[in-house]
């Protein structure tokens, strides 16, 4: 079912909500994970625009085939308006696990072992003719959607191919592409083979605007542009095979007015008043990150321990919460990571715990509440990806924690914006990330204060509904 009045779209591999089917055959539904959803979510719904998503799990396929269309709106969910596509598990895996995660995630956060790693054969001829099938239902279900004129938001490195697709159906559309990832420079991105590397170029080039979440993005795409396809870089634009695409730089923050209300509520309270029980008095080093390999979390916690071993006159007066949510665990990559994660903890435990002291707590559960009320508790929140295309972490922290010190990467791309008021540090230096967590500690409270309402206004400068409008307007 068509709805007419689709005249702003967005496009997006995971979607506002989830569910989950039990095993007497019910259908629960809850809040979606992952950034793009937290930013998003409030100000597309607000806005009254349509979202079209993917079927993620086997609830999420119960659901739609349940809802006339897959429009789960039409359904009698209140998820606002929604389109969820029921892809073929087979092709959704390919394209999701072995394309999206497992070669373009790769890529632009330059996370390959190159001396093994990537081998382009048969099997990835196999997988990216999925990720082509997956892109393209994506495109149909635009196409069908979207009212005449329409601006079509797509978004990120799972959607590279869908602006042009849905250019050559309706070329009566205004497209934009977002990407929420680093991007390669041209050097990197070349370890893709070239058919597919061009083709991943001249898809994002079939909008009329394709957006990035800082310059050092921004540039690295039009040099690819420039290098790999031939094509005119000029005035912030690229012009290729007779179209002129323009490129933008859109910092998405916070809504900070909306995550403080949520931060306060009873569930959120009561994680706070458990974990001063649990902690005491001490003072808190907080991270919180999903077991991405580009978030760092082992080097993360080998710098905790490094300061530890360095500075003793802390030994049970502080505590590391790290939070790190089991991510991507299709990927064998990503599931080593995370035992190495588990196993980094326990060493630090068995080094430096003592009956009163527990200098480490280790969250592997997502408790999107408990992260809330750490960030509340944190006096230091460390940061530190190897690369990052933002990290809304470094943003969400210091608006619920004024007085916290913010240790960041300057690979994050955050850090364009936050820098100035951070403790910057090399991701790789892990001597460095430790003087910076002795630093954030010992930082005087007037000091912290300052930095904190600076990071706290750069942090809300774009939040997501004017995110949104600033990319409407360009179209």
């Amino acid at each position: 079912m068509v709805d007419v009045v689709n005249s702003v779209l967005v496009a997006s591999n995971r979607g506002p909500v989830s569910f989950t089917l039990s095993d007497d055959g019910e259908l629960t539904m809850k809040r979606g994970g992952g950034g793009l959803v937290s930013g998003l979510s409030g100000a597309v719904r607000d806005e009254g625009v349509l979202w079209v998503c993917a079927a993620l799990s086997d609830g999420d396929r119960s659901a739609v085939r349940l809802a006339p269309g897959g429009r789960l709106d039409h359904a009698g969910y209140d998820t606002g308006k929604l389109r969820m596509l029921d892809i073929p598990p087979a092709t959704f895996h390919r394209a999701y696990n072995a394309v999206a995660n497992s070669t373009l995630w790769f890529v632009n956060h330059l996370l390959y072992d190159t001396p093994n790693a990537p081998h382009f054969g048969t099997r990835f001829t196999r997988e990216w003719d999925s990720y082509r099938d997956y892109n393209g239902a994506f495109a149909m279900a635009l196409a069908e959607e979207a009212s005449h004129g329409a601006k079509v938001m797509v978004q990120d490195y799972h959607l590279t191919l869908t602006p042009a697709m849905l250019r050559a159906e309706r070329p009566d559309l205004r497209i934009a592409h977002f990407s929420h990832t680093p991007w390669a420079p041209p050097e990197y991105f070349s370890l893709l083979p070239d058919d597919v590397g061009r083709e991943v170029l001249e898809g994002i080039l079939g909008a009329d605007h394709a957006g990035f979440l800082t310059e050092r993005w921004a540039e690295a795409f039009m040099d690819c542009c420039r290098s790999l396809l031939g094509a005119k870089v000029a005035d912030r634009s690229v012009t290729h095979d007779g179209r002129t695409t323009r490129i933008g730089v859109h910092g998405l923050g916070v809504d900070g007015e909306s995550l403080w209300r949520r931060a306060c509520e009873p569930d959120v309270e009561s994680h706070m008043a458990a974990l001063r029980e649990q902690v005491g008095d001490r003072r808190l080093i907080v991270r919180i990150d999903r077991t991405e390999l580009s978030k760092n979390i082992v080097r993360g916690l080998l710098a905790y321990r490094e300061f530890l071993d360095a500075h003793p006159e802390w030994h049970g007066r502080v505590v590391h919460l790290a939070f790190a949510y089991p991510s991507r665990h299709d990927l064998p990559e990503y599931r080593e990571y995370t035992a190495a994660v588990q196993r980094c903890a326990k060493e630090i435990e068995d080094e430096y715990a003592t009956e009163d002291w527990d200098p480490l707590i280790l969250n592997v559960n997502d408790d999107y509440p408990r992260s809330l009320a750490a960030y509340r508790l944190a006096d230091v929140l460390l940061v530190n990806p190897i690369r990052d295309g933002m990290n809304l972490v470094a943003k969400e922290g210091p608006i619920l924690s004024p007085r916290c010190a913010l240790v960041l990467s300057r690979e994050a791309g955050a850090a364009a914006e936050l820098g100035a008021h951070a403790l910057v540090i090399n991701p790789y230096d892990v001597c460095e990330t430790a003087e910076a967590l002795h630093a954030g500690l010992e930082m005087p409270e007037e000091e912290r204060v300052r930095r904190g309402a600076r990071l706290n206004a750069a942090a809300t400068a774009l939040p997501p509904r004017r995110w949104l409008g600033e990319q409407l307007a360009c179209l």
